[in-house]
């Protein structure tokens, strides 16, 4: 843990990281919400809860080192899906 008394600060520090898996914010400020999201280089951004915070159907997975894809019921079925076309042309 570190503490930080700049916002931006504790920001860059997290993306300083070669992990992204998912990143706390703890904040009441709305700007605050939006810079954490347009700012962190993380696969997911959590307010107000720990970044472990999860349900079944949500996308948890990650960036950088941390970036193996994603879990969740979606991404589980499009693991186990191949994906094929066919396309027939009617002449007549």
């Amino acid at each position: 843990l570190a503490s930080f008394s700049d916002f931006n600060e504790a920001l860059n520090e997290v993306n300083k990281s070669q992990f992204g898996l998912q990143a706390g914010v703890f904040t009441r400020d709305i700007y605050k919400v939006q810079k954490a999201w347009d700012t962190l280089d993380v696969g997911g951004v959590v307010i107000g809860d720990v970044p472990s915070w999860r349900v079944d159907h949500m996308p948890y997975g990650g960036v950088k080192e941390s970036g193996l894809g994603r879990e969740g019921i979606r991404f589980a079925i499009e693991d186990m899906t191949e994906v094929r076309l066919l396309v027939i042309r009617d002449h007549g």
